[in-house]
């Protein structure tokens, strides 16, 4: 039993170790990140149970919020990709620092989000919160805000700004394969 603990043990740490070696701190922000997930979920249905009004419905659509956070996560991370391959090739140059990644940013926004969240949920479980930690993790959550805000740039277009697919011209929707009109289409 002895040596079956130790094999646990020394094999825990070789994951660990791998990880560590492959990942580096990004890798710990994202199993934080993965974390803080799973114990918002956790905490928002023992908060729901507790006042009696937990509903399959409503934690389904918790998962779904889940599904659309790791979704903006990946294209955060796709956006570094592609940002790094078009500096790398010389063509264009940003107006802004492109040695920030913005999958860290989008990722610290989340895991404070999620960590928010835990203590709304948690407050509802007890009443004893610390008002100090709110403050804390405001603060931060306000740092990484303004980061996000200074790499994105006053200059650039936010995306209200940005033209959508309402805004072309009838007919000329790219996703209209068809070639038809497509103003009819609901």
């Amino acid at each position: 039993m002895e040596d079956n603990a130790l094999t646990l043990k020394l094999l825990l740490t070789g994951v660990i170790a791998a990880g560590s070696a492959v990942w580096g701190w990004f890798g710990w922000l994202v199993v934080l990140w993965c974390c803080t997930m799973v114990m918002d979920y956790l905490t928002g249905s023992l908060a729901a149970m507790k006042e009696g009004r937990w509903s399959s419905a409503v934690a389904r659509e918790g998962l779904w919020h889940k599904g659309g956070m790791i979704l903006i996560v990946l294209t955060a991370a796709l956006t570094d990709a592609a940002i790094t391959l078009i500096l790398r090739s010389g063509v264009v140059k940003f107006p802004f620092d492109s040695s920030v990644m913005v999958s860290v940013i989008v990722l610290a926004w989340y895991t404070l989000t999620e960590l928010g969240s835990m203590i709304e949920n948690a407050s509802k479980l007890t009443d004893k919160v610390p008002p100090w930690l709110l403050r804390l993790l405001a603060v931060a959550a306000k740092t990484v805000d303004h980061a996000g805000e200074a790499l994105a740039g006053e200059d650039l277009p936010s995306r209200q700004d940005l033209p959508s697919r309402r805004d072309l011209p009838p007919g000329r929707d790219p996703k209209n394969k068809g070639g038809g009109d497509d103003a009819q289409q609901p």
